[in-house]
């Protein structure tokens, strides 16, 4: 897993507590950056940050169009925004027309992160009902990054990992605990 510069991470159904223990045994000095794509109801105001940076006990933000990503923040989509990132590594949110259903949509966040970090990213698909985040995964895997699969098994809702895993073969399918060790050990195998 050396080189890895950024992490991606899509979920729906399921997702909040999977987040939670996907990123709650991250090392208090982690500073790889993490953009996360929830599927989130756009009519009303998210508190998905505020509630992650309390249970977390670490610095989320909501991401804002042309803000420049920084090392040590995870950030979260905005209701009714897909988030993509730009070559310049700061983050773009757009309204056009949602995908899978969904807006934000994780295939939106994890093709343009893709030409952004080539082979220094990382993506993560978790839970979820649709299959939004497996061509996105694929083009991940295929401009030369890692993936990793939740294990359907230990998917709260598996048709999201299963779709992932009939596009292409990820690096790991791991249960939520085995991806947060995986990231847990990001920074250490960098050194």
């Amino acid at each position: 897993m050396n080189g890895i510069r950024a992490v991606v991470i899509g979920a729906s159904a399921g997702g909040v507590q999977a987040l939670f223990q996907v990123l709650g045994g991250l090392p208090p000095g982690f500073v790889t950056p993490i953009l996360c794509v929830l599927h989130l109801p756009d009519d009303r105001h998210s508190q998905l940050a505020e509630v992650l940076q309390r249970r977390l006990n670490r610095p989320v933000r909501e991401a804002c169009d042309k803000q420049a990503i920084e090392a040590g923040l995870i950030y979260v989509a905005t209701p009714g925004y897909h988030l993509s990132v730009e070559n310049d590594f700061s983050l773009s949110l757009s309204q056009e027309d949602p995908v899978h259903f969904s807006r934000p949509a994780i295939d939106f966040l994890f093709f343009s992160a893709a030409d952004a970090y080539g082979d220094g990213l990382l993506g993560i698909l978790l839970t979820g009902a649709n299959e939004d985040g497996a061509k996105g995964l694929a083009h991940i895997k295929n401009s030369g990054g890692r993936t990793v699969v939740q294990d359907p098994r230990d998917a709260q809702v598996a048709l999201m990992p299963e779709a992932a895993l009939a596009l292409h073969q990820p690096d790991h399918i791991l249960t939520l605990s085995g991806i947060g060790q995986l990231l847990a050990t990001l920074e250490a195998s960098a050194c």
